[in-house]
């Protein structure tokens, strides 16, 4: 097995990293890493349905999708994630069980009780620190899985908090579930980076003929390129939700607008406004104007930026407008 050094930071590094690795090398593998702060969304997720997309823009946190299914997680500096890779017959996918019972062994060690439970999940006293998912390519199994060991509770919560909206469509939804940081329970308190020696050294146990792989500068360039190519993209992270509708009623002093979407591939195919506001234009000038335009601020600004806003609604802003679009 390889073991592999990874000490980047940027989320969308190491999402891509794991793909790159699943599809590129032969060995079974093993990764600790890290990410800054970001939402990771699952594979059937619509992206805008699991964020807080106020906090998340106003924090800049990054948002990016995973190749595996399940729901959407918050990532930070104290929260480890674990990857295993392997080759492996059908009857190991979705065995999280194999995966997870190292950590759950290493926190055994620590004195805390910790259990599988649910299709997913690690659990201390019925609180979640760890969400899992796979993900599979030929004959291989990606499993990874979130550590929560000292993360930043209000953001996580804050993040991941959506705000009253209406989304319908085939998407997979997170479950809500009470969450702790391992920190928390351990009655010899220890450092992140000393847990996670501990999980390293518990696994480099476990399997032989072990072996510790750093990126070489060709892994890493190729890695980059499909961050620039997939992971960093609007198309991968946003326009990659299944399709979905959206409605959204927003009230303002000048009257109230009913906003109703019909989005596919992260793009608007049909627009509805309805509402008690007052315009001197026809209001279909503006939905025939978002009809094709990508489901994100930036593109409907610059498509309304074209308009007299004040001509279609009443003193309604054109930031009052992208809060009920988004």
């Amino acid at each position: 097995m390889l073991f592999i050094n990874n000490t980047h930071t940027n989320p969308y590094f190491n999402l891509a990293s794991e793909e790159y690795i699943l599809k590129n090398f032969d060995d079974n593998c093993f990764m600790l890493w890290r990410d800054e702060s970001c939402i990771v969304v699952g594979k059937n997720q619509n992206t805008l349905s699991e964020i807080n997309y106020d906090y998340v823009k106003e924090n800049n946190i990054p948002v990016v999708r995973r190749l595996s299914g399940g729901g959407a997680v918050f990532h930070d500096l104290g929260n480890i994630n674990f990857t295993f890779i392997s080759n492996s017959d059908s009857e190991s996918f979705l065995n999280f069980r194999k995966f997870t019972q190292p950590i759950i062994d290493v926190l055994q060690k620590l004195g805390v009780h910790a259990e599988f439970t649910g299709r997913n999940d690690l659990t201390i006293d019925d609180k979640k620190f760890s969400g899992n998912a796979q993900y599979n390519y030929k004959n291989r199994i990606l499993h990874h899985g979130t550590l929560l060991f000292s993360s930043n509770m209000k953001d996580l919560s804050a993040a991941l908090k959506v705000k009253e909206s209406k989304f319908e469509g085939k998407s997979v939804k997170s479950v809500e579930s009470r969450v702790t940081n391992i920190s928390q329970h351990l009655s010899n308190p220890i450092s992140l980076m000393e847990f996670k020696e501990m999980i390293m050294s518990h696994v480099m146990e476990i399997y032989t003929g072990e072996k510790i792989y750093t990126f070489s500068q060709t892994d890493e360039e190729i890695i980059n390129l499909l961050v620039k190519e997939k992971y960093n993209t609007w198309e991968w992270n946003f326009g990659n939700s299944p399709k979905y509708s959206f409605s959204k009623e927003k009230r303002f002093p000048a009257g109230s607008i009913e906003f109703n979407l019909n989005v596919e591939k992260g793009i608007i195919k049909t627009i509805r406004l309805y509402g008690d506001f007052f315009g001197k234009c026809d209001v279909s000038d503006i939905e025939n104007s978002l009809i094709g335009v990508e489901h994100n601020e930036k593109s409907i600004v610059a498509a309304l930026s074209k308009f007299d806003l004040t001509n279609y609604f009443s003193n309604i802003s054109m930031e009052d407008i992208i809060e009920g679009l988004i």
